[in-house]
């Protein structure tokens, strides 16, 4: 045995001498291995983790009402069955504008406004629906430049449209619906009949019904055969309309204006078709991507 050994197993013969004196475990118990016996150690139980809900919530997203965009059946979930049905067919439907667009559905709605109450309309009707008509041309017709193909109004030099009321009449917009029969819930009265107003050439040799009066929206009338805007009963409530002026709205509006029609109203009319149609309007800047000013 050389030095080396000798000296190493004299100081392990030390150390536990030193050990023992102190009452201190020995090293051989601590460090000896378990008993096969000994029962495994119990497996901890893995606990799924669930995702925490954000503490802050919208209280504008929170308190929107859910918007149904239909045109319309008279049961909302069976419209949208309807349309789930129908994604993806290329074929051409002529639809219900709105559950008040029948005549039926009219009459009752004015039985149920009218049912043991007095009317509340803050106007009179009846001078209301005079003063549609009673108003003379002030401002000459439009002229066109016939190089751009835009119409130019001397009054309100930034309204530069390009089609004319008799253009958009005889090109099916509103799916032939625009005139129709409707129930204003605001002056709670029908309105109708109030196309007739038109210049005879406007609608000269155009079916009426089809292209002006149709209780339905028919797609097939649209020159592009799609079905798009809203109704007038939802233009009436959301406050678009200035029954004082023009019950129907917007179109209405121009067809007035284009035959020299000038009031108060014409300021906020040509802004609304700006802000869809002008220079950066949302809808040109659709078409072309980018402002065209």
């Amino acid at each position: 045995m050389n030095d080396y050994e000798t000296r190493r197993l004299e100081n392990i013969k030390r150390n536990k001498a030193l050990i023992q004196q102190l009452g201190l475990p020995s090293t051989s118990s601590t460090n000896a291995r378990p008993s096969s016996t000994t029962e495994p150690a119990a497996k901890r139980r893995k606990v799924e983790r669930v995702a925490a809900l954000p503490s802050r919530t919208s209280a504008r997203i929170a308190s929107a009402p859910i918007k149904v965009v239909t045109y319309n059946e008279d049961d909302p979930a069976a419209a949208s069955d309807h349309s789930k049905k129908n994604k993806g067919s290329k074929k051409k439907q002529t639809r219900d504008i709105t559950p008040v667009s029948t005549a039926s559905s009219r009459v009752k709605q004015e039985e149920e406004d009218n049912d043991g109450a007095v009317s509340t309309t803050p106007y009179d009707v009846a001078s209301l629906r005079a003063s549609w008509s009673s108003w003379t041309p002030s401002a000459p017709p439009p002229a066109l430049d016939t190089e751009t193909g835009i119409y130019h109004f001397p009054s309100h030099p930034d309204f530069t449209p390009n089609l004319s009321p008799a253009d958009i009449l005889r090109q099916g917009a509103f799916g032939g619906t625009y005139f129709r029969p409707y129930y204003s819930r605001t002056l709670k009265a029908t309105i109708e009949d109030d196309w007739k107003e038109l210049p005879p050439e406007w609608t000269s040799g155009l079916d009426i019904q089809r292209f002006l009066t149709s209780e339905m929206y028919n797609e097939e009338v649209n020159k592009f055969g799609v079905k798009c805007g809203q109704t007038i009963e939802e233009w009436e409530a959301a406050g678009w309309i200035r029954h004082d002026w023009d019950v129907r709205g917007w179109f209405q509006w121009y067809c007035r204006f284009w035959i020299g029609r000038r009031g108060d109203d014409d300021d906020r009319q040509v802004g609304r078709w700006k802000k869809c149609c002008g220079e950066t309007g949302r809808w040109r800047v659709s078409v072309y991507g980018f402002p065209t000013c």
